[in-house]
């Protein structure tokens, strides 16, 4: 089988089996996603460390407007239902440096939120990146035949 064949079953498996309350999950998600960009943003004295501390700071400022861009872009996406699953692709680097690289080093025990938080998010991607974006979402307003359409 080739990969556009694969991808219609993984995507008709994944209609079938999306109950709605799933799209709720989503939407939240996708609005976490948007407030942490929200927040990354104006929490400027830890971009400036960040940069202060790298060896590479153009890569470090580059990075930091990625997040700030992929966060706030990618969660309305996600929130919306609109391309769920590219917008997805773009938060899944993210949020693997930040569970592998930046929250380890804060250590792994129970009052490190960020770490849980940022695994909890991780694998919420993941299954949406499976599932995608569901009956409540503009990806499925697209999709719909015209006949659903009100003149």
């Amino acid at each position: 089988m080739n990969l556009t064949q694969d991808m219609h079953r993984i995507e008709h498996w994944a209609d079938a089996h999306h109950p709605v309350w799933v799209d709720f999950v989503r939407m939240a998600l996708g609005i976490f996603l948007f407030v942490k960009g929200v927040m990354f943003i104006q929490d400027t004295a830890a971009l400036q460390s960040i940069m202060r501390n790298s060896q590479f700071q153009w890569v470090s400022f580059g990075m930091a407007h990625y997040v700030a861009f992929a966060h706030l872009v990618g969660g309305l996406l996600i929130a919306m239902g609109l391309i769920t699953r590219i917008a997805i692709l773009f938060q899944i680097p993210i949020l693997l440096g930040a569970v592998f690289f930046i929250n380890p080093q804060r250590g792994f025990y129970s009052e490190n939120t960020e770490l849980w938080s940022s695994l909890i998010v991780l694998i919420l991607l993941i299954v949406f990146l499976v599932l995608g974006s569901g009956r409540l979402s503009v990806d499925n307003l697209i999709r719909r035949p015209e006949r659903d359409v009100l003149y």
